[in-house]
């Protein structure tokens, strides 16, 4: 025997808590001991969040970017610079050469075989060729220009220097101006990205926000307020959503006010015809015709009053009548209105503040259905501010656990209407309680009622 699902949409307080996943058979040992639980690192939340993503993205392009053009701004001018210091060279060059041909003295920055001169520009020189070279001189960068002496003897280099330093200090605050204009670049762009991101990630959060409390059950919220909402007024892809979700909301609500309308509608006019039919059920004979009919008339009845009760909890009017109450008594009450099939324990009393009358319905219909659908032993527990209503059955279905109780369904041919839970629900919702359920480890059902205490009466 399976349980009923019974709760309705208003019921948040009542869904479950999400059960564990099972665990993978591929983690078992092969020794056949516990599987073990694979180890997966998890990043921290913050690196899932758009903005995050959006300045990493900004930052890699924007790197990117300056990286390119400071690579061909420093190709460049290097080689501008290069080519020049190479000219000034091969000029001083030509001119050492016809000195030297004609006679007259060298210069200091020039000669035959001077110290310092590279020896690969050395061995070009003895080919009959001339080249350049950039090469230290006494530690300081030196643009090198080298050819043959003369054509009768091939053994003998003639070479020239120039001071290649100014050069080299011209590209590297060529560099570091890069590096700062880059960083700049940078950090201006990641600012605008993220006025920019921000902007749309917090009209998500909004949207997000709306979203959760439409699950929830306030159908009135919104993301946009439709009087100030200006139709001609050009809609990004945010916006979109926005208005999908409000729409889906007003449609959602509209539906539902006009389920609540009906329930109520018909529960309001059975009324009338149950009352006659209840009438004239005590005018019939005694015998067991008369039995039968009283007994559907009461069953039918009482359909009704739940019907009604369900209506006013849906429509969200309903507010307690708050007092302080021993805890211990009322349950006890319950448990010896369902007879002495129940059994009461009181691990630790507390004083509550709650509403009598609909804490004694919400813990007798949890009583009620344990032992309409479960099994012996059923159990009332009071343990300081928590109530829980345990037994021997098959336990609470799937979907149950997983999505909270549903009304008017059943399942494995229980009998029912699926509206005691969702009664018990909604009025633990009034009273600002905590109702969940679980399916305990060795058997059975739980329902587990946590109170908002005040104080306690003892420990």
């Amino acid at each position: 025997m399976t349980y009923p699902p019974e709760t309705s949409w208003k019921s948040v307080a009542g869904l479950p808590r999400p059960r564990a996943a099972a665990p993978d058979p591929a983690d078992a040992l092969c020794d056949g001991s516990a599987p073990r639980r694979r180890f997966r690192p998890r990043r921290p939340r913050w690196t899932a969040t758009l903005t995050w993503k959006a300045a990493l993205f900004i930052t890699v392009m924007c790197c990117g970017l300056a990286t390119l053009l400071g690579v061909l701004v420093h190709v460049g001018v290097a080689k501008q610079t290069v080519d020049s210091s190479r000219e000034k060279a091969l000029d001083r060059l030509a001119e050492v050469t016809e000195a030297y041909k004609a006679g007259e003295p060298l210069p200091k920055f020039g000669g035959i075989d001077p110290p310092g001169l590279p020896a690969e520009l050395r061995a070009l020189a003895l080919r009959g060729e001339r080249g350049t070279l950039v090469a230290p001189f006494r530690e300081r960068p030196t643009m090198w220009a080298a050819g043959p002496a003369d054509d009768a003897s091939k053994d003998r280099a003639i070479a020239v220097r120039v001071d290649n330093s100014q050069a080299a200090r011209t590209i590297s605050a060529l560099d570091r101006a890069i590096l700062g204009s880059a960083g700049l670049a940078i950090g201006a762009t990641l600012l605008v990205g993220a006025f920019a991101v921000t902007r749309v990630t917090r009209r998500l959060h909004l949207t997000a926000q709306v979203a959760r409390r439409i699950s929830a059950g306030d159908l009135d919220a919104r993301v946009d307020d439709p009087r100030t909402r200006n139709p001609s007024r050009p809609q990004d892809e945010v916006a979109t959503v926005s208005v999908a979700l409000d729409t889906m909301a007003s449609s959602l609500q509209h539906k539902l006010l006009s389920e609540q309308r009906f329930t109520a509608d018909v529960a309001h006019e059975l009324r009338t015809p149950l009352t006659g039919l209840t009438a004239a059920a005590e005018l019939l004979p005694e015998g067991r015709p008369a039995e039968l009919v009283r007994d559907r008339v009461r069953a039918m009845r009482s359909l009704t009053e739940d019907l009604l009760e369900i209506s006013r909890l849906d429509a969200g009017r309903e507010t307690g009548d708050l007092a302080i109450h021993d805890l211990g008594v009322l349950a006890g009450r319950v448990a010896g209105a369902a007879g002495a099939a129940t059994e009461f324990r009181v691990v630790r009393d507390a004083l509550v503040e709650t509403d009598r009358r609909r804490l004694e319905r919400v813990l007798g219909n949890l009583v009620a259905n344990a032992h309409r659908h479960g099994a012996q032993p059923v159990v009332l527990t009071v343990d300081g501010p928590v109530v829980t209503v345990t037994d021997g059955g098959p336990g609470y279905p799937s979907y149950l656990l997983d999505h909270g109780p549903e009304r008017f369904r059943t399942e494995g041919g229980a009998k029912g209407h699926g509206l005691g839970l969702t009664i018990a629900v909604g009025q633990a919702s009034v009273l600002g309680a905590t109702l969940t359920f679980h399916n305990r480890p060795e058997g059975g059902a739980q329902a587990r009622l946590t109170l908002p205490r005040r104080k306690r009466l003892r420990d």
